[in-house]
């Protein structure tokens, strides 16, 4: 009986010891890293958008949409929306194409009351709106205990479209606001392939980093090297995507994303099947479903469904379902992707039950995602100081 009595106590000994190694090697291994992501649900000191125009270059990929209104009118309504439910707890940063623009921007916020002293304009001309893959990706210098503005590569989601204005965007914010920039031209990243969940752990899609078409030369070791160093990330979660299934090549942030360190939001299996168009990559949802944390522990899985109907845009069926993981985590509200469907109402309800805090706002983004988008694509959050 002793034998027996010492035995657990060993047993119990070495269970303590084990997670006192894990909790210790994952906090001094956050402590020591140079630069770290600070997640987006952390304060704000404000968001960037970058506004729609008739300059862009998305038509280089997708066809114009029969009788339909120009680029900047069928999407800026979005903008205005996103501005208005923003606005009053964090700075807008507005990246604004031209002086010409930056007026008929003003008018249409002036016309909703939004208070324009919390709107910063910022002048600069970019190839297209995607402010989470172009915009600015801010990291906190440990060191020197600032944000900084990690400089990643883009390549126009593996060259599929013009992305020479948009490869310079971040380095003008840095010049312009006077932020220090870390410049990571060994890496092509886009803000929208990565998913974070504020303690050490980096979900992602191969498909949209480690492949032809963005890193081809690297490994997924070496990649992953990179992301340690700028992104003070210690544990991964990669999940294959898919090449070719839309512009982007399948980035996370549509797929699934952390409500914090032990849950995730995804679809159910069942539904994992409709989440792209091209393939039926039910392994992606296996891989995801049993994920540990940085502390080896279980995430546990909520489901947020996607759209009961495949999306209509312009009077044509996309044939696809609307995402709802695309939401966005500002200061005082999330902003839910809305497609004028049925789990609408399901997917607002379930995303407010986890974010009580917050007001959980709405806007239809049906059109935004005939070109391929939803709401946490064209946001980019900057954490204050």
């Amino acid at each position: 009986m002793k034998r027996q009595l010492s035995r657990k106590r060993k047993q119990c000994y070495f269970c303590i010891l084990f997670i006192v190694l894990v909790f210790g090697l994952t906090a001094c291994a956050k402590k020591s890293a140079e630069y770290e992501y600070v997640s987006e649900e952390h304060m704000h000191e404000g968001t960037w958008l970058v506004w729609p125009h008739n300059h862009t270059a998305a038509f280089e990929y997708y066809k114009v949409p029969e009788n339909a209104p120009s680029y900047r009118d069928s999407l800026e309504s979005i903008w205005v929306a996103m501005t208005k439910a923003l606005h009053t707890g964090e700075k807008v940063h507005i990246v604004a194409y031209n002086d010409e623009e930056k007026l008929h921007i003003e008018e249409l916020l002036v016309a909703e009351n939004v208070d324009m002293s919390q709107v910063d304009f910022f002048i600069y001309e970019t190839n297209d709106i995607w402010a989470r893959d172009i915009g600015p990706i801010f990291v906190h210098d440990q060191k020197n205990q600032k944000n900084v503005i990690a400089n990643f590569e883009f390549d126009g989601w593996g060259n599929k479209q013009s992305h020479d204005k948009d490869n310079g965007l971040a380095q003008a914010v840095a010049d312009a606001y006077g932020f220090d920039i870390i410049q990571i031209p060994e890496l092509v990243l886009e803000g929208g392939s990565i998913e974070c969940d504020g303690a050490g752990t980096l979900m992602a899609t191969k498909s949209s980093i480690a492949s032809k078409n963005r890193n081809p030369d690297k490994t997924l070791a070496e990649v992953e090297t990179t992301l340690r160093k700028y992104l003070g990330v210690t544990n991964f979660i990669w999940i294959e995507g898919a090449v070719g299934e839309d512009q982007t090549d399948a980035h996370i942030d549509g797929i699934a994303r952390f409500i914090n360190d032990h849950q995730i939001f995804v679809c159910n299996k069942e539904e994992y099947k409709n989440l792209y168009r091209n393939v039926s990559n039910e392994s992606d949802w296996d891989i995801i479903s049993t994920a540990k944390n940085a502390k080896g522990q279980a995430y546990e899985l909520v489901y947020l469904p996607l759209t009961k109907n495949v999306i209509t845009t312009y009077g044509v069926q996309q044939k696809y379902y609307g995402s709802y993981t695309n939401y966005y985590i500002g200061n005082e509200v999330v902003l839910v992707p809305q497609y004028s469907d049925p789990n609408d109402a399901v997917a607002l309800e379930i995303i407010g039950k986890y974010y009580p805090d917050r007001t959980i706002i709405g806007i239809n983004c049906a059109n935004l995602l005939y070109y391929g988008g939803m709401i946490h694509c064209v946001t980019q959050q900057q954490p204050s100081p």
